[in-house]
């Protein structure tokens, strides 16, 4: 009998360390996120955060090599960061020599894209930090987890609601 005790007191412990591990990875996105999208010296055209277990994963495009070094020090400074591996690829204006049209589109998708991320993360009636906002062509897609059908709508309203914006797809799930 106190063997199963201790197996199920066992069990609720790792449940208890996965979700406090999840929600931990989760508030360290948000803040890794905030804190590069409200630094005025970074020039971003696109920057995506993935958090597993503390290690910072950076993903997309900066506009110089000191542009992806401060990416890495901004995320390396927050609280409860352990690593940072920063995979940012650095685009200038001319690696689009020739291809001035998408060199523009893919600059006003990532304004786009940090202009709702900026709206969701301040919405205090959105657990924004768990919405993930990508952008082609106008189009926004909304991935990620919110609480109930209410935020869901709110966040796509947002997103339509955002200048230079021609469709929303929302691919959000709730919790209920």
């Amino acid at each position: 009998m106190i063997t199963t005790i201790t197996s199920f007191s066992t069990q609720a412990d790792e449940r208890s360390n996965d979700w406090k591990a999840t929600a931990n990875d989760a508030w360290i996105d948000g803040k890794v996120e905030a804190t590069l999208l409200f630094n005025g010296q970074l020039n971003t055209f696109d920057i995506n955060t993935d958090v597993n277990n503390g290690k910072v994963i950076l993903t997309g495009k900066v506009g110089s090599e000191v542009d992806k070094r401060l990416a890495t020090e901004l995320a390396e400074s927050i609280d409860g960061v352990s690593e940072v591996d920063n995979r940012l690829s650095v685009v200038t204006p001319q690696d689009y020599e020739g291809k001035w049209d998408t060199f523009t589109n893919d600059m006003k998708d990532a304004k786009i894209a940090t202009v709702i991320k900026t709206r969701l993360l301040l919405e205090s009636e959105l657990s924004g930090t768990d919405i993930d906002v990508d952008v082609s062509q106008g189009v926004v897609r909304l991935s990620g987890k919110v609480r109930n059908p209410s935020e869901r709508d709110l966040a796509i309203a947002i997103a339509k609601n955002t200048a230079d914006v021609s469709d929303v797809k929302s691919e959000l799930s709730t919790d209920s």
